[in-house]
């Protein structure tokens, strides 16, 4: 075989993880591992160049196995512009491909998980967190500017955290988009990872009926009390046509993940019963969702679910 007709090796991924602290760089680099990625942290981006000096396709470096490097403010030698000029260098080389993650986090999150966990901010010295929170933004900006995917937090969850980072840098795309479809309640809060969200608060509440208030959206009565409203047919309708028209063109796009989210007030009767039908509804169609009830364990209150109407 000639040297023309021989195949020339993948690139070598790249995953440059940085950020504030306390925004989850240590949970991202985790969740990475598991997925099949070579993690490394607090490494010092100063030896980048030396980690990188291999042939591609070399034991050292296999071009199969993508390698994730976290570092942050603390890390030894950190310097945002020696470190975007280094990115740039290393971008423009054809054997590799180069990716910087920044994970960013609100202030007063931030301040409530150092109160949390009882920790220093590295650079408050004997401040409040807040104005080593402060310092540390400024010091990144440069960095966050640079970046090419940022994920704020603020408002995840671990898991939530985990599934956007398994979206976002999955090693392999799935053949078929992967459809996830959840109930959930407004007053505990929307699903920061939802791709649709659906309000099912304009159906006739069955936590007001005395008999139906213990039982859930998946118990038949729930689900013919919310069958007779007026509203339903037409709505189920217009919602399951406009997910059949969605979901292939998602796939189409090369969306890995969609996630379809049903919510009411609690969570435990509409959202859930329109989250059953809506699912078997395309299960029928040929897709395959995964069906989550976020709230369905969570105790009725009067409080909770409004006045009556």
């Amino acid at each position: 075989m000639s040297a023309e007709s021989e195949p020339q090796p993948k690139p070598q991924r790249i995953l440059l993880v940085t950020g504030v602290l306390g925004a989850g760089k240590t949970t991202a680099l985790r969740t990475l591992e598991d997925m099949g990625w070579e993690a490394i942290d607090n490494f010092p981006i100063r030896l980048l160049d030396r980690l990188l000096e291999t042939e591609p396709g070399s034991a050292q470096l296999d071009a199969g196995s993508p390698l994730a490097i976290g570092f942050d403010t603390r890390t030894r030698g950190f310097d945002p512009a020696k470190t975007i000029e280094r990115v740039k260098r290393l971008t423009a080389r054809a054997d590799l491909t180069v990716t910087t993650l920044f994970l960013d986090c609100g202030g007063s999150e931030l301040e409530r998980r150092y109160n949390e966990t009882r920790r220093r901010h590295p650079m408050s010295e004997d401040k409040p967190a807040a104005t080593g929170i402060a310092a540390e933004r400024e010091l990144l900006e440069p960095l966050r500017r640079w970046a090419d995917v940022v994920i704020s937090t603020t408002d995840f969850s671990t898991n939530d955290l985990q599934q956007a980072i398994r979206e976002q840098f999955s090693p392999i795309t799935p053949q078929r988009t992967t459809l996830t479809i959840s109930s959930f309640g407004f007053s505990r809060g929307t699903p920061p990872l939802a791709d649709l969200v659906f309000d099912m608060r304009f159906l006739n509440n069955p936590h007001w009926d005395d008999e139906l208030r213990p039982m859930t959206g998946k118990d038949a009565p729930v689900g013919e009390y919310i069958r007779r409203d007026p509203a339903f047919s037409e709505a189920f309708d217009r919602i399951r046509d406009l997910l059949l028209l969605l979901l292939p063109r998602f796939q189409v796009q090369g969306k890995a993940y969609v996630n379809i989210a049903f919510g009411c007030t609690g969570g435990r009767h509409r959202s859930v019963f329109m989250a059953e039908q809506i699912a078997s509804a395309l299960r029928d169609a040929g897709f395959s969702p995964t069906l989550l009830h976020r709230n369905l364990g969570s105790r009725a209150a009067d409080m909770v679910e409004g006045s009556q109407t």
